[in-house]
Protein backbone atom coordinates (compact mmCIF):
# COMPACT_ATOMS: atom_id res chain seq x y z
CA UNK A 1 0.00 0.00 0.00
CA UNK A 2 3.01 1.86 0.87
CA UNK A 3 4.07 1.89 -2.48
CA UNK A 4 0.96 3.00 -4.51
CA UNK A 5 0.76 6.02 -1.78
CA UNK A 6 4.19 7.02 -2.83
CA UNK A 7 3.91 6.33 -6.39
CA UNK A 8 1.06 8.95 -6.46
CA UNK A 9 2.64 11.23 -5.04
CA UNK A 10 3.88 14.68 -7.32
CA UNK A 11 5.36 18.01 -6.76
CA UNK A 12 4.79 21.80 -7.33
CA UNK A 13 7.68 23.88 -8.59
CA UNK A 14 8.61 25.31 -4.99
CA UNK A 15 8.73 21.82 -3.89
CA UNK A 16 5.61 21.10 -2.16
CA UNK A 17 4.19 17.19 -2.11
CA UNK A 18 0.93 16.67 -2.80
CA UNK A 19 -1.76 14.39 -4.97
CA UNK A 20 -4.83 14.75 -7.00
CA UNK A 21 -8.20 14.23 -4.82
CA UNK A 22 -9.33 11.63 -8.10
CA UNK A 23 -6.37 9.65 -7.44
CA UNK A 24 -6.83 9.51 -3.47
CA UNK A 25 -10.63 8.54 -4.12
CA UNK A 26 -9.53 5.12 -5.18
CA UNK A 27 -6.40 4.77 -2.70
CA UNK A 28 -8.87 4.94 0.22
CA UNK A 29 -11.51 2.79 -1.67
CA UNK A 30 -14.28 5.29 -2.33
CA UNK A 31 -16.01 4.14 -5.59
CA UNK A 32 -18.04 7.35 -5.84
CA UNK A 33 -16.78 10.82 -5.99
CA UNK A 34 -19.85 12.76 -4.02
CA UNK A 35 -18.96 10.56 -1.10
CA UNK A 36 -15.36 10.97 -1.07
CA UNK A 37 -16.16 14.93 -1.37
CA UNK A 38 -18.11 14.90 1.80
CA UNK A 39 -14.93 13.40 3.53
CA UNK A 40 -13.02 16.04 1.76
CA UNK A 41 -15.89 18.85 2.80
CA UNK A 42 -15.50 17.76 6.85
CA UNK A 43 -11.34 17.61 6.49
CA UNK A 44 -11.55 21.80 4.91
CA UNK A 45 -13.49 22.11 7.77
CA UNK A 46 -10.87 20.38 10.33
CA UNK A 47 -8.07 22.46 8.36
CA UNK A 48 -10.01 25.76 9.37
CA UNK A 49 -10.44 24.79 12.90
CA UNK A 50 -7.07 24.26 12.82
CA UNK A 51 -5.98 27.96 11.48
CA UNK A 52 -4.94 26.86 8.81
CA UNK A 53 -5.85 28.38 5.45
CA UNK A 54 -8.32 25.95 2.85
CA UNK A 55 -6.77 27.45 -0.31
CA UNK A 56 -3.25 26.69 1.24
CA UNK A 57 -3.86 22.52 1.23
CA UNK A 58 -6.85 22.31 -1.04
CA UNK A 59 -6.56 23.75 -4.77
CA UNK A 60 -9.29 23.08 -7.20
CA UNK A 61 -8.17 22.43 -10.99
CA UNK A 62 -9.05 21.68 -13.77
CA UNK A 63 -8.58 17.98 -15.21
CA UNK A 64 -9.05 16.42 -18.85
CA UNK A 65 -10.07 13.19 -19.60
CA UNK A 66 -10.42 11.07 -22.61
CA UNK A 67 -13.51 10.08 -23.60
CA UNK A 68 -14.44 6.73 -26.05
CA UNK A 69 -14.48 7.76 -29.77
CA UNK A 70 -11.07 10.16 -28.72
CA UNK A 71 -13.61 12.71 -27.11
CA UNK A 72 -12.27 14.51 -24.21
CA UNK A 73 -14.20 15.84 -21.00
CA UNK A 74 -13.35 18.40 -18.35
CA UNK A 75 -13.41 17.59 -14.73
CA UNK A 76 -13.41 18.93 -11.16
CA UNK A 77 -10.05 17.86 -9.36
CA UNK A 78 -8.01 19.22 -6.14
CA UNK A 79 -4.77 19.29 -5.37
CA UNK A 80 -4.11 18.31 -1.89
CA UNK A 81 -0.77 18.56 0.06
CA UNK A 82 0.02 16.06 2.85
CA UNK A 83 -1.61 17.71 5.44
CA UNK A 84 -4.73 17.79 3.50
CA UNK A 85 -4.59 14.19 2.87
CA UNK A 86 -3.87 13.59 6.60
CA UNK A 87 -7.11 15.25 7.36
CA UNK A 88 -8.88 13.35 4.66
CA UNK A 89 -7.45 10.42 5.85
CA UNK A 90 -8.78 10.99 9.75
CA UNK A 91 -12.09 11.74 8.53
CA UNK A 92 -12.75 8.29 7.00
CA UNK A 93 -13.92 5.23 8.66
CA UNK A 94 -10.81 3.40 10.71
CA UNK A 95 -12.29 0.24 10.27
CA UNK A 96 -11.78 0.13 6.23
CA UNK A 97 -8.23 -1.41 5.92
CA UNK A 98 -6.90 1.32 3.03
CA UNK A 99 -7.95 4.71 5.26
CA UNK A 100 -6.67 2.99 8.42
CA UNK A 101 -3.34 2.45 6.83
CA UNK A 102 -3.76 5.88 5.31
CA UNK A 103 -4.46 7.59 8.67
CA UNK A 104 -0.91 6.17 10.10
CA UNK A 105 0.93 6.55 6.76
CA UNK A 106 -0.40 10.42 6.75
CA UNK A 107 0.60 11.02 10.14
CA UNK A 108 4.05 9.97 10.22
CA UNK A 109 4.65 11.59 6.82
CA UNK A 110 3.16 14.79 8.82
CA UNK A 111 5.00 14.63 11.56
CA UNK A 112 8.07 14.09 10.00
CA UNK A 113 7.79 17.01 7.86
CA UNK A 114 6.90 18.85 11.35
CA UNK A 115 10.23 17.48 12.47
CA UNK A 116 12.10 19.12 9.96
CA UNK A 117 10.69 22.42 9.92
CA UNK A 118 11.10 22.89 13.10
CA UNK A 119 15.33 21.60 13.16
CA UNK A 120 15.32 24.62 10.34
CA UNK A 121 13.89 26.85 12.94
CA UNK A 122 16.02 26.10 15.58
CA UNK A 123 19.10 26.07 12.46
CA UNK A 124 18.17 29.52 11.94
CA UNK A 125 17.93 30.82 14.91
CA UNK A 126 21.30 29.76 16.00
CA UNK A 127 22.66 31.22 12.92
CA UNK A 128 21.23 34.52 13.99
CA UNK A 129 22.51 34.03 17.59
CA UNK A 130 25.90 33.53 16.26
CA UNK A 131 25.69 36.54 13.80
CA UNK A 132 25.20 38.91 16.46
CA UNK A 133 27.69 37.63 18.54
CA UNK A 134 30.25 38.27 15.40
CA UNK A 135 28.54 41.72 14.73
CA UNK A 136 28.76 42.76 18.47
CA UNK A 137 32.60 41.55 18.64
CA UNK A 138 32.53 43.90 15.40
CA UNK A 139 31.34 46.89 17.00
CA UNK A 140 33.51 46.77 20.48
CA UNK A 141 36.40 46.77 17.85
CA UNK A 142 35.37 49.80 16.04
CA UNK A 143 34.48 50.85 19.57
CA UNK A 144 37.93 50.92 20.72
CA UNK A 145 39.56 51.58 17.37
CA UNK A 146 37.59 55.50 16.95
CA UNK A 147 38.18 55.61 21.16
CA UNK A 148 41.29 54.09 22.16
CA UNK A 149 39.21 51.86 24.88
CA UNK A 150 36.30 49.65 24.88
CA UNK A 151 35.82 49.33 28.61
CA UNK A 152 32.03 50.64 28.49
CA UNK A 153 31.15 48.19 25.38
CA UNK A 154 28.83 46.13 27.78
CA UNK A 155 26.91 49.16 28.93
CA UNK A 156 26.41 50.69 25.62
CA UNK A 157 24.71 47.10 24.66
CA UNK A 158 22.61 47.48 27.45
CA UNK A 159 21.43 50.69 26.69
CA UNK A 160 20.55 49.54 23.45
CA UNK A 161 18.75 46.83 24.90
CA UNK A 162 16.97 48.90 27.06
CA UNK A 163 15.99 51.31 24.42
CA UNK A 164 14.85 48.07 22.43
CA UNK A 165 12.54 46.21 25.30
CA UNK A 166 11.87 49.36 26.96
CA UNK A 167 13.28 47.59 30.00
CA UNK A 168 16.67 47.24 31.01
CA UNK A 169 18.70 43.59 30.73
CA UNK A 170 18.15 42.74 34.21
CA UNK A 171 14.50 43.59 34.00
CA UNK A 172 14.20 41.24 31.37
CA UNK A 173 16.32 38.68 32.45
CA UNK A 174 14.33 38.70 35.91
CA UNK A 175 10.74 38.42 33.46
CA UNK A 176 11.99 35.62 31.81
CA UNK A 177 13.99 34.11 34.52
CA UNK A 178 17.16 33.92 33.17
CA UNK A 179 20.36 33.37 35.87
CA UNK A 180 23.60 33.68 35.01
CA UNK A 181 23.24 33.79 31.24
CA UNK A 182 23.29 36.80 28.25
CA UNK A 183 19.96 37.65 27.51
CA UNK A 184 20.31 37.21 23.94
CA UNK A 185 20.72 33.19 24.40
CA UNK A 186 17.37 33.36 25.32
CA UNK A 187 15.73 35.79 22.29
CA UNK A 188 13.86 34.41 19.66
CA UNK A 189 14.84 34.45 16.03
CA UNK A 190 13.23 37.61 15.49
CA UNK A 191 14.69 39.70 18.49
CA UNK A 192 17.95 38.49 17.79
CA UNK A 193 17.53 39.57 14.35
CA UNK A 194 16.24 43.45 15.01
CA UNK A 195 19.09 43.50 17.72
CA UNK A 196 21.67 42.41 14.60
CA UNK A 197 20.58 45.36 12.29
CA UNK A 198 20.36 47.74 15.03
CA UNK A 199 24.11 46.99 15.77
CA UNK A 200 25.01 46.60 11.71
CA UNK A 201 23.65 50.21 11.89
CA UNK A 202 25.32 51.99 14.70
CA UNK A 203 28.67 50.51 12.68
CA UNK A 204 28.29 51.92 9.67
CA UNK A 205 27.40 55.48 11.02
CA UNK A 206 30.32 55.40 13.95
CA UNK A 207 32.37 54.50 10.89
CA UNK A 208 30.87 56.85 8.65
CA UNK A 209 30.49 59.56 10.86
CA UNK A 210 33.83 59.01 12.48
CA UNK A 211 32.55 58.81 16.20
CA UNK A 212 35.26 59.19 18.36
CA UNK A 213 33.87 59.21 21.82
CA UNK A 214 31.65 56.66 23.73
CA UNK A 215 29.22 58.61 23.93
CA UNK A 216 28.36 59.50 20.25
CA UNK A 217 28.13 56.01 20.06
CA UNK A 218 25.99 55.15 23.16
CA UNK A 219 23.65 57.51 21.54
CA UNK A 220 23.96 56.44 18.38
CA UNK A 221 23.63 52.82 19.72
CA UNK A 222 20.15 54.21 21.46
CA UNK A 223 18.57 55.75 19.16
CA UNK A 224 19.24 52.64 16.49
CA UNK A 225 17.88 50.83 18.70
CA UNK A 226 14.51 52.48 19.44
CA UNK A 227 14.14 53.12 15.45
CA UNK A 228 14.08 49.23 15.13
CA UNK A 229 11.88 48.38 18.51
CA UNK A 230 9.41 51.58 16.78
CA UNK A 231 9.19 49.15 13.76
CA UNK A 232 8.48 45.96 15.67
CA UNK A 233 5.84 47.57 17.27
CA UNK A 234 4.11 49.29 14.11
CA UNK A 235 3.70 45.83 12.69
CA UNK A 236 2.30 44.72 16.05
CA UNK A 237 5.14 42.93 17.68
CA UNK A 238 5.84 44.13 20.99
CA UNK A 239 9.64 43.01 22.23
CA UNK A 240 9.16 42.73 25.65
CA UNK A 241 5.91 40.69 25.71
CA UNK A 242 7.18 38.00 24.04
CA UNK A 243 7.82 34.72 25.22
CA UNK A 244 11.99 33.42 26.24
CA UNK A 245 12.80 30.51 23.28
CA UNK A 246 14.77 27.70 25.02
CA UNK A 247 18.73 28.21 25.89
CA UNK A 248 20.48 28.40 22.66
CA UNK A 249 23.54 26.36 23.68
CA UNK A 250 21.12 23.31 24.35
CA UNK A 251 19.83 23.87 20.72
CA UNK A 252 22.86 24.02 19.22
CA UNK A 253 23.86 20.58 21.34
CA UNK A 254 20.87 18.95 19.83
CA UNK A 255 21.44 20.01 16.36
CA UNK A 256 24.82 18.80 16.38
CA UNK A 257 24.45 15.44 17.92
CA UNK A 258 21.36 14.76 15.52
CA UNK A 259 23.63 15.54 12.74
CA UNK A 260 26.30 12.98 14.08
CA UNK A 261 23.98 10.51 14.16
CA UNK A 262 23.07 11.03 11.10
CA UNK A 263 26.58 10.81 9.96
CA UNK A 264 26.85 6.88 11.57
CA UNK A 265 23.48 5.92 10.14
CA UNK A 266 23.72 7.25 6.64
CA UNK A 267 20.74 6.23 4.09
CA UNK A 268 21.95 3.72 1.53
CA UNK A 269 20.99 3.18 -1.67
CA UNK A 270 20.99 -0.19 -1.49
Amino acid sequence: MRGNFESHADKTYEGVEFWMARDLQHLLGYSKWDNFQAVISKAKTACELSEQEINDHFAGVGKTIQMPKGAEREIYDIMLTRYACYLIAQNGDPRKEKIAFAQRYFAVQTRKAELIEQKMLEHERVQAREKLKSTEKELSHVIFEQTGGNQNFALIRSKGDTALFGRTTQQMKEKWKIKNKPLADFMPTILLKAKDFATEITIYNAKENEMSNESQISIEHITNNKTVRNTLISRGIQPENLNPEEDIDKVDRRLKSDERKSLKNPKKLK
